[in-house]
């Protein structure tokens, strides 16, 4: 059902992280590439994973990501079948995540329907686009999304770590990078449940398009293949938008090798235009420093790509998980 055309853009009170994708045998992005681009607009932190993206490449990174909402695209008749298991994937993983998507006229009023009642929070129809354009779908979106990345209590899932649990990893990063009030008792934490190990750390910088990406993605695949038991962590840094705060976090789209489970990536703003690396994870990379690193398995390096606003800063970053 159309909504009344507002022309305000909408302010978030959080910061908002969405991951954006076309579906499984679509190649048709060109939609989801100006959604993302009104999104960062916005001030949202878009994980782009460009097109033909499985359900559950969309839901280990939307987890991983700890994002607050995917936005989809599909053009390829298989929508019904493909939203309402990611919702079902989402759910059988306890992930409040919002799903929202479009698909122009291959997705009939019915099917919209029927995706609604599936647990898909919002499809956009034709109808939508002519009565809220596109800015006013963009606020819909964000407003579906704003809410709380971490919260106090997101402090017990420490507890969880020694098992591996990827979603306490993502949110207890959500807590360090969001709630700096919580840094000490963090670590303190932390050092209670973590056995002491050092953990290898590789930092790689350089400017846009120097190859970061297809570099860390190359190490990775080699590592999982010369060390069977060993697992990786990979924190990647992209500069925040100095109007709007939006940044897009899109190394995702050249790693090939990290769909494993011995394989944890997490993307970051430095949430300053400036920066190469986010306040919060400065603090916690100089706290890391000055004492044995914590995992909760097997040492494991931990390799940054950061894309910088000057190639002469050297980012280094160390993983929480």
């Amino acid at each position: 059902m159309s909504e009344a055309t507002t022309d305000a853009p909408y302010r978030p009170k959080n910061p908002i992280r969405i991951v954006t994708a076309a579906s499984l045998f679509d190649g048709h992005d060109a939609a989801i590439n100006i959604m993302r681009r009104l999104l960062q607009k916005q001030g949202a932190e878009v994980i782009h994973l460009g097109h033909d993206r499985s359900v559950a490449e969309v839901v280990d990174c939307a987890i991983q990501e700890d994002v607050q909402g995917i936005a989809l695209t599909s053009y390829q008749g298989g929508h019904v079948e493909y939203l309402t298991y990611m919702r079902q994937l989402l759910d059988g993983r306890s992930a409040d995540i919002r799903i929202v998507g479009g698909g122009g006229g291959t997705i009939l009023p019915t099917e919209i329907e029927e995706l609604h009642a599936a647990g898909i929070d919002r499809i956009y129809s034709p109808d939508d686009g002519r009565s809220l354009g596109l800015e006013g779908m963009i606020a819909d979106v964000l407003r579906r999304c704003d809410r709380p990345p971490a919260r106090p209590e997101d402090l017990a899932l420490v507890e969880r770590l020694s098992s591996g649990d990827v979603f306490a990893i993502a949110r207890l990063i959500s807590v360090a990078e969001n709630l700096p009030e919580l840094q000490d008792e963090l670590d303190r934490q932390l050092a209670a449940v973590a056995p002491q190990r050092k953990v290898p750390v590789l930092g790689i910088t350089g400017t846009g398009g120097a190859g970061k990406s297809s570099m860390v993605d190359e190490l990775v695949r080699r590592f999982l293949a010369d060390f069977r038991e060993e697992r990786v962590a990979i924190i990647s840094v992209d500069p925040s938008k100095r109007r709007s705060g939006g940044a897009l976090l899109g190394d995702r789209i050249r790693m090939n090798a990290i769909s494993n489970e011995r394989v944890y990536m997490r993307s970051l703003a430095t949430r300053q235009s400036n920066l190469a690396l986010c306040p919060r994870t400065c603090a916690r990379a100089s706290t890391s420093a000055r004492r044995p690193a914590s995992t909760s398995s097997s040492s494991r390096p931990a390799a940054s790509a950061s894309r910088t606003p000057r190639s002469s800063t050297t980012a280094t970053s160390r993983s929480t998980s």
